[in-house]
């Protein structure tokens, strides 16, 4: 599972016969370990959501079926799954007959299942449907905040509580955070939504946190439990919930949701970008 053996980064020949062995999964616990996260006793429950937007494959007839494929697992699996290894993976299904629509949902549900060690939900939505896009007429967006940046790596200093003292309870988002691949160093542009109960964080000071991000290397379900790790132990309000929609590549985003709530029903709402 070390990432030198995976495909990221590397020039990778286009399989389109089934083979369900492209997929590269990457234990958790190491980079959770790096910023504190007891990987046993997390401290957050949530999910990741794929939503990709090239999948095909053929018929018994041997004619081409398009569709959206959405793809779901618990942020509690051991592991996640390399994005390179799901877009080489979808790929081999390019040239590979299948008898029915349900045998393909059956056969992505067995593979991703038993690369993240957990259940996953997998369903396929006709490609003339758009996805519904995510309200935020209730939620106050960041980015005309006038703030000063020159510090581009993690940063949670800046995250400090606003001196008003109050409790509040609301939901702000920003479409500044960036990020880098871990390996390839291209960049990851997303757009991250936090909720959360408690004492009033000082808004200036958490926009300068996302964008402090803008030149760290992390995968995005790390990058979001960096997030969402930081605010706790800086601001420790009463719930939260951090939720990342990052723009595709390669014809997949990933939506990292992580909150302290015991109970939650996650709607996969797009973003404008998405």
């Amino acid at each position: 599972m070390h990432l030198d053996n995976s495909e990221l980064g590397k020039k990778s020949a286009y399989q389109t016969q089934y083979n369900p062995g492209l997929l590269f999964p990457i234990p958790r616990a190491a980079k959770r370990s790096e910023i504190g996260i007891d990987d046993s006793n997390p401290g957050f429950s949530g999910e990741d959501v794929w939503t990709h937007y090239e999948v095909s494959w053929l018929n018994a007839k041997g004619k081409p079926c398009v569709a959206i494929g959405e793809i779901s697992y618990s942020a509690l699996s051991p592991n996640i799954i390399e994005s390179k290894s799901m877009k080489l993976y979808f790929n081999s299904f390019n040239g590979t007959r299948f008898a029915s629509e349900s045998e393909v949902v059956a056969t992505v549900v067995k593979d991703l299942s038993a690369a993240v060690g957990a259940a996953v939900k997998f369903m396929l939505i006709a490609a003339d449907k758009h996805l519904a896009e995510l309200d935020c007429s209730n939620k106050l967006c960041l980015d005309d905040l006038d703030i000063e940046c020159d510090v581009y790596q993690p940063k949670p200093e800046y995250l400090t509580l606003d001196s008003t003292a109050l409790m509040v309870k609301e939901s702000v988002y920003t479409h500044l955070l960036k990020s880098n691949c871990l390996v390839t160093n291209q960049p990851d542009w997303g757009s991250v939504f936090i909720e959360y109960m408690g004492q009033k964080i000082d808004h200036a000071g958490l926009l300068k946190y996302i964008i402090s991000l803008r030149d760290h290397n992390e995968f995005h379900e790390q990058c979001v439990e960096r997030i969402f790790n930081d605010i706790m132990c800086r601001c420790k309000p009463q719930e939260l919930t951090v939720y990342a929609r990052y723009t595709r590549r390669g014809g997949l985003d990933i939506n990292p949701f992580r909150t302290t709530r015991t109970s939650y029903t996650f709607v996969n709402h797009r973003v404008a970008r998405q």
